[in-house]
């Protein structure tokens, strides 16, 4: 876990000096986006840098895939996300003197990401070689208003001496060498010049440069253009090629003069558009955005921020880092949903290119829900976009030789990519998982499943499932041959979480089909296939282990050998030290599985059994994975492990602030935000979306005096206040619809002029406190 020079207020982040081992980190936790477009946080002129670059969803390259052996159904072919031209790129020269901030002597060098501004700013005053001090600002936008459009409002100011400075304004494509960390030569190949040009157009103070990727055919259109402000006698030209367009600023300065312009930067990309079109579409997006100025896209950006704060701010007193911590997570799941458009969000969002961009079912299980609650229109989005995948998910279905659809694990496109099927295919559950967030969403804003596409997901699932399962000569149904979240135990025989979502799965369809008849009707569906949805759901099998009175994770896991906890405690993570032949058959837990079934299946467990497998695989569980912390907080905090839940709470808010796993160089961990924001709602809050009617459970840990959070629940803005005195529920519309609220097991009636609040309740744990493997304590 790195000591990163970040001071914070309530709502900003500000990296004061430049002392990181590297500015990596710097570059995810300082990235911009808006959903279709986004920028790495990188420094105005480019070094040092790590891995530079800009992204737009959906655009990605194919490449090979490597296999020891032969295997039908296997993928032939990889994706992952390329950069695509990145307008970032401003250097700047004094007296022939480049800066770079390693060697200048720095008086002043600050960047501060503001969450309510929307903007990333930097300020840099340095001294040339020359003995001139020179100072540099820069003011960063991605909008969340126009999604093609990024700003960078850019001043060079000579202080004390005349200089002359020549600044350089890039935009350049087929930059993306550094990203690419695959041995495989042919990978590098594929993804080092992703891009084949169509044409450029180099004008007075800007130009356009339209591409096409050499294998996935998606076209990319870039404009860059300039308002400059600068002194009598500057001068300023630009030159272009096929691959760049390069703006240069050339002006002798006085003490207190400038070298001072705004640079607009649109973006494009179709696979269907001819280049012309998307040319006239950055074109036009040019036009609008230059239209509204800097002035006018910053304060669009600030007014719509502050329309998210007062639909979705959270309080944590007296923690004030946990509460920035978790603002600045909610600002990234904004910021990779606000302007989706036909795409998924990927792992890393647009903050970088880690996992190769793809998506994975992590974003329906943990970012869907938290759009569900704080921006549904950003929720509908996503899961229309993986509804528009059932295609590649029948086809796959049918590789697997079962019915219905099976998602991938990880992809772009929607077609699987993934090249190790027993941690990818074998890992059943996902389907489930992406078919919850579609009820989930219909129970929490009240639109219909039609609207999204939910009943054709829940139906074809559901059939995959009917097709997997096994009947026994008792009568149960088994699901043989699965993994579960846990990747440290694969294949395996009835894995209780993927028994029990597949239990809810089904259910969810056949009660889809009873509701809406016409999509039922149009994919086929009939009463003895929803009765055989019903049958399998009733009868699935779920394991337990009578002698220790807790659900083993699979079949048998319980009597698998136990880990050496204590004498491996440095080898760490387990997949690093030791190879899957072992692991898969050792009780030592990747990440929360079983638990995460008493999270997301909690009516299956009662409170005995919920605290015992809590006791009980919290002494095996690693965390080797960023996701495992919110999932185990949540689940401390229904059990009255109060404490520990706030310990997990933060390691997963702060991961990418404080780079907890060492690894947020690649880009944010998207899903842990989201998780981070559902522990505090679902864990401290206590809120359910099992059905229609909101459900609270409102706890307080001891080191904390006031938990506050907003939401969305059936189209009303609520606001939920958590104190020693008592949980207050309000609307915080004046014509809000009446809402019945359960909370803590009462049913209340909670109006626009009214609001509820009830005494806190204090829990009783039933167990002790759980303790950890030796060394996997809670990292905050």
């Amino acid at each position: 876990m790195a000591d990163l020079p970040i001071e914070t207020d309530f709502w900003r982040i500000t990296e004061s000096a430049f002392a990181w081992d590297g500015p990596e980190v710097a570059e995810s936790v300082f990235a911009l986006s808006n959903g279709y477009i986004g920028t790495r946080g990188t420094l105005d002129e480019g070094e040092p840098g790590v891995f530079p670059g800009t992204f737009m969803s959906g655009v990605f390259e194919f490449h090979p895939l490597s296999y020891p052996e032969d295997g039908y159904g296997h993928p032939d072919r990889g994706q992952a996300i390329v950069g695509v031209a990145d307008g970032t790129l401003i250097t700047v020269e004094v007296d022939g003197e480049p800066l770079d901030i390693r060697h200048a002597p720095l008086e002043r060098h600050a960047r501060t990401l503001d969450l309510r501004a929307g903007t990333l700013d930097r300020e840099t005053e340095w001294t040339t070689a020359g003995g001139r001090r020179m100072r540099l600002r820069s003011t960063r936008l991605v909008s969340l208003t126009q999604r093609s459009a990024t700003a960078i409002r850019y001043e060079v100011e000579a202080v004390d001496s005349a200089v002359q400075v020549v600044v350089r304004s890039d935009l350049a494509v087929n930059r993306t060498a550094r990203q690419v960390d695959n041995p495989d030569p042919r990978v590098g190949e594929a993804l080092t010049q992703p891009f084949a040009p169509c044409f450029h157009r180099v004008y007075e103070v800007g130009g356009l440069l339209v591409h096409r990727t050499r294998g996935s055919r998606i076209g990319v259109a870039a404009m860059a253009q300039h308002d400059v402000q600068l002194p009598a006698g500057a001068h300023v030209s630009t030159s272009g090629s096929q691959d760049e367009v390069l703006t240069t600023v050339v002006a002798d300065l006085e003490p207190g003069e400038k070298v001072a312009f705004v640079k607009y930067l649109t973006h494009t990309r179709s696979a269907d558009d001819s280049p012309t079109d998307l040319a006239a579409q950055a074109l036009a997006a040019m036009s609008d955005a230059r239209s509204r100025g800097w002035e006018g896209l910053a304060a669009d950006q600030r007014a719509f921020l502050n329309g998210f704060w007062d639909d979705s701010d959270v309080e944590v007193d007296p923690e004030t880092d946990l509460q920035l911590a978790l603002r600045f997570d909610l600002f990234h799941i904004l910021q990779a949903s606000v302007c989706l458009s036909n795409a998924p969000i990927g792992a890393k969002a647009l903050t970088g290119p880690g996992y190769s961009g793809h998506t994975f079912w992590d974003i329906e299980g943990f970012v869907a829900p938290t759009l569900t609650l704080l921006n549904p229109d950003g929720a509908a989005r996503l899961l229309r976009w993986r509804a528009s995948t059932l295609d590649a998910a029948r086809e796959r279905a049918d590789v697997l030789g079962v019915k219905g659809a099976s998602f991938a694990w990880r992809t772009i496109d929607g077609n699987e990519v993934s090249a190790y099927w027993p941690a990818s295919t074998a890992a059943m559950h996902l389907n489930a998982g992406i078919s919850r967030a579609y009820t989930l969403h219909a129970n929490a804003t009240g639109r219909p499943l039609t609207e999204i596409a939910g009943v054709d997901v829940l139906i074809e699932t559901a059939r995959m499932w009917a097709s997997t399962v096994h009947q026994d000569d008792d009568g149960r149904f088994h699901l043989r041959g699965v993994t579960g979240p846990d990747e440290y135990t694969g294949v395996v025989d009835d894995n209780v979480f993927t028994n029990l979502m597949a239990q809810r799965n089904l259910t969810a369809a056949a009660d889809a089909c009873l509701a809406y008849t016409e999509p039922a009707a149009r994919l086929g569906v009939n009463q003895s296939e929803v009765d055989q949805w019903r049958a399998v759901a009733g009868a699935m099998y779920v394991p337990y282990d009578d002698l220790r009175q807790v659900h083993p994770a699979n079949d048998g896991f319980t009597t698998y050998r136990e880990w050496d906890f204590e004498g491996r405690r440095d080898a760490y993570p387990v997949q690093e030290h030791s190879h899957y032949a072992k692991i898969y058959r050792r009780q030592v837990v990747k990440q929360a599985d079983l638990v995460l079934a008493l999270w997301w299946c909690s009516e299956s467990f009662t409170e005995d059994q919920s605290a015992r497998n809590l006791e009980y695989y919290e002494q095996r569980t690693v965390r080797d994975s960023s996701l495992s912390a919110a999932v185990q907080s949540v689940v401390c905090a229904r059990t009255g492990h109060l404490d520990l839940a706030l310990a997990y709470l933060r390691e997963s808010a702060l991961a990418d602030l404080r780079d907890v796993r060492g690894d947020s160089h690649r880009g944010v961990h998207l899903a842990a935000m989201a998780g981070a924001w559902l522990a505090l709602v679902s864990g401290f809050g206590g809120l359910t979306m099992d059905d229609v009617q909101l459900r609270l459970a409102p706890r307080l840990p001891a080191r904390l005096n006031r938990i506050a959070f907003r939401l969305r629940w059936q189209g009303s803005r609520i606001a939920v206040e958590i104190l020693r005195s008592g949980t207050t529920v309000r609307m915080l519309d004046e014509d809000g619809t009446d809402q019945q609220v359960w909370i803590d097991g009462r049913l209340l009636r909670l109006t626009a002029a009214q609001p509820v609040t009830v005494p806190l309740v204090e829990p009783r744990p039933i167990t002790t406190t759980p303790r950890q493997p030796p060394g996997r304590e809670p990292r905050t």
